[in-house]
């Protein structure tokens, strides 16, 4: 993966405080990564870098929507994203070391000789982290704008084959439930 300077950031040059990066995100930042499993990525993330003396706070802020497959229907379901992660970042001799040893996943280590920060990978990790595992239209009865209507009759349809054939293999078993107590 290449480092793409426009996620680097020059902190050596920057003054203790705050400082403010913006950055707009669409399906041509994802090239460099694995395909993903969404498309038509409209994101604002929205860096606060708070340069301290031997460290530094980063909260990324994240906002915009992009596009999944319903994993019920099979249709493509826009996804509002929202969220917000934090990272502390902490100048230190041996950061290799660190990093491999390290146990809280919200602290990054750098050497105390580094000069730039590269934020292009929290930025994809984030993003990916912001869609939900479990990608549906959120309506229980699947009557949303977004839904397939022809697959929500096949699943209506298979759901009532499957209530009117009881599996023989499980017959009897409740006689066993009475023995236990």
């Amino acid at each position: 993966m290449s480092q793409r300077r426009e996620y680097e950031i020059a902190f050596v040059g920057l003054k203790a405080g705050i400082h403010e990066f913006n950055y707009e995100i669409t399906d041509k930042f994802f090239d460099e990564f694995q395909q993903q499993d969404f498309r038509n990525c409209n994101a604002r993330v929205k860096l606060t870098l708070d340069k301290k003396n031997g460290f530094m706070l980063l909260k990324f802020e994240l906002g915009g929507q992009l596009e999944v497959t319903c994993d019920r229907c099979n249709n493509s379901l826009p996804i509002d994203l929202w969220d917000e992660f934090d990272i502390i970042v902490k100048m230190v001799e041996e950061a290799e070391v660190m990093n491999e040893q390290g146990d809280d996943p919200d602290v990054y280590y750098i050497g105390r000789g580094e000069s730039h920060i590269s934020v292009e990978n929290w930025i994809y990790e984030f993003i990916n982290l912001s869609i939900p595992m479990h990608k549906t239209c959120n309506y229980e009865n699947m009557d949303g704008p977004y839904c397939n209507k022809e697959a929500r009759e096949m699943l209506k349809k298979l759901e009532s084959d499957k209530a009117d054939k009881e599996n023989p293999i499980w017959k009897g078993l409740e006689r066993f439930k009475d023995l236990e107590n």
